[in-house]
C-alpha cells in the first residue's frame, strides 16, 4: 500500500509539512519513493501565474538539449529554481545532475491562440520533452503547466525532502499533494510515482486497479492528447477525471458515477436516473475495480477524496477554516493539524465524494444518491 497526504491552506505552507505527515505514516509505505504536487505557489512563482512552469530532473546534456528546444520554440525563461547537489544522496536515491522548476514566458505566437488551444500546446510540449528524454535517458519531465511544480524521487520521503532542501520558501504552496510509495505492482520508475497530472487535474491513489487494461484501452483509443505512456495502473484515475471534466463537461460529483456507478435498481429511483443509466452504459469500460482511495485536486484548487465500493483503503478528512488536510491515516492529520476539532473529521463512505472548495471554509459531501450537477 501507499500513504497519501494532501493539504490545502489559505496561507502558503512548506511541502515538508506533508512529507512529515508521510513520515508519521511510514508503517504504510516502504520508503521506495515520494511524489509531490505543488500549486497555489508563493514567492517568485506567484507573480508568474500565467507562465507555464517546467518541472523535472535533467542530466547536464539534457539541460543543454532542453535549452535549445525551448529557444527553438520561442520560450523565454522568466524565473527558475534549480538544485545541483554536491553531497551524496540518501540511501536509495540516485545521484542526479539537476532538479529543475523553471517558469517560461509564452511564445509571442501564442497570444493569438484561445485558452483551450494554449492548454493543448502546453500538453504537447510536455509530451515532446518526455519522449526526447526517454530516447536519450537525459530528461524526466513531470509537468509543464502554470502555477504547478511536481517533484518525484526514489528513496525515503523525509530523507529526500531534506536532501532537496524543500523547506526553501520557493517551494511554499497553498495546495500540496504528497505520496509515499510502496513498490508493490510495478518496478520502481519515476513516471509510475504518484501524483499524476494533466491539464490542471491531479490525483494520487492508495490501492490497486485490476481493471487497468480495459480502462487503458478505452482511454488510448479516445484519441485525446496526453492519454499515453501509462507506467502505473493508477494514472488512469487522473485521466478518467480529465475525461469527466474536459470531454464530458460534467462536475466532480459525476466522477464516482463513472468509476463506481450505482446498480441499476438504485438508478431507477435516482432523480437523474435516465441520464446516469446512459452515462453508465457509455463509460462502462471506465469502471474501476479496487480497493482504491483517490485524493485529487481540480483546476480551481478544490481538493477531493473518493473511494470505491469496496472501501478497503483508509481515508480521513479534517481541519479548520483556512486549512484542511486529507490523509490515509488519522495520525497524519494529528501531525499537521493537532489543534483541529477531531469530532468534525470525516471518513468518507463508499457513496461519498468529499470536497474542500478553494475558499477553504468548509468540508462538503456529495453522495451518489444526490441530484447531479449536470454542468461543469
Amino acid at each position: 500500500m501507499c500513504r497519501l497526504f494532501a493539504l490545502t491552506s489559505q496561507e502558503p505552507v512548506s511541502p515538508m509539512q506533508a512529507i512529515k505527515a508521510l513520515d508519521v505514516m511510514r508503517e504504510g509505505h516502504d520508503g521506495s519513493g515520494v511524489g509531490l504536487f505543488l500549486s497555489g505557489l508563493s514567492g517568485p512563482f506567484e507573480d508568474l501565474k500565467d507562465c507555464p512552469v517546467l518541472s523535472g530532473i535533467f542530466t547536464t546534456p539534457g539541460i543543454r538539449r532542453l535549452d535549445q528546444f525551448m529557444m527553438d520554440h520561442d520560450f523565454m525563461t522568466k524565473y527558475k529554481t534549480s538544485t545541483r547537489l554536491s553531497e551524496d544522496p540518501p540511501t536509495g536515491t540516485p545521484k542526479r545532475d539537476v532538479y529543475l522548476a523553471r517558469a517560461y514566458e509564452k511564445p509571442e505566437a501564442w497570444k493569438h491562440l484561445s485558452p483551450e488551444k494554449q492548454e493543448e500546446e502546453m500538453v504537447r510540449i510536455r509530451l515532446q520533452l518526455r519522449r526526447m528524454g526517454e530516447a536519450n535517458n537525459d530528461m524526466t519531465v513531470f509537468s509543464f503547466w502554470p502555477d504547478t511544480i511536481m517533484i518525484k524521487e526514489l528513496g525515503d520521503p523525509l530523507a529526500v525532502g531534506n536532501y532537496l532542501q524543500l523547506d526553501r520558501k520557493e517551494f511554499d504552496a497553498r495546495v500540496v499533494l504528497a505520496q509515499g510509495r510502496q513498490n508493490t505492482n510495478y518496478a520502481i520508475n519515476l513516471y509510475a510515482c504518484h501524483p499524476f497530472f494533466i491539464q490542471g487535474i491531479c490525483t494520487m491513489t492508495n490501492g490497486e486497479n485490476t481493471a487497468f487494461l480495459p480502462i487503458r484501452e478505452f482511454l488510448e483509443s479516445s484519441n485525446i492528447l496526453g492519454y499515453e505512456g501509462y507506467q502505473s495502473d493508477s494514472e488512469v484515475f487522473t485521466h478518467i477525471l480529465h475525461f469527466t471534466l474536459k470531454r464530458l463537461g460534467l462536475d466532480i460529483d459525476a466522477y464516482k458515477h463513472i468509476i463506481t456507478p450505482l446498480k441499476d435498481r438504485d438508478l431507477n429511483n435516482h432523480p437523474d436516473g435516465p441520464f446516469l443509466k446512459q452515462l453508465k452504459e457509455t463509460c462502462r469500460k471506465l469502471i474501476i475495480d479496487g480497493p482504491n482511495c483517490i485524493i485529487g485536486c481540480l483546476p480551481d484548487k478544490s481538493l477531493f477524496m473518493v473511494q470505491d465500493s469496496k472501501k478497503l483503503r483508509p481515508g480521513v478528512v479534517g481541519g479548520r477554516p483556512g486549512m484542511y488536510a486529507f490523509s490515509s491515516e488519522v495520525c497524519g492529520l494529528d501531525a499537521v493539524l493537532p489543534d483541529r476539532d477531531v469530532t468534525k473529521d470525516i471518513q468518507p463512505m463508499h457513496l461519498d465524494t468529499v470536497i474542500v472548495p478553494p475558499t477553504r471554509q468548509e468540508i462538503r459531501i456529495c453522495r451518489q444518491t444526490d441530484p447531479l450537477h449536470l454542468q461543469h
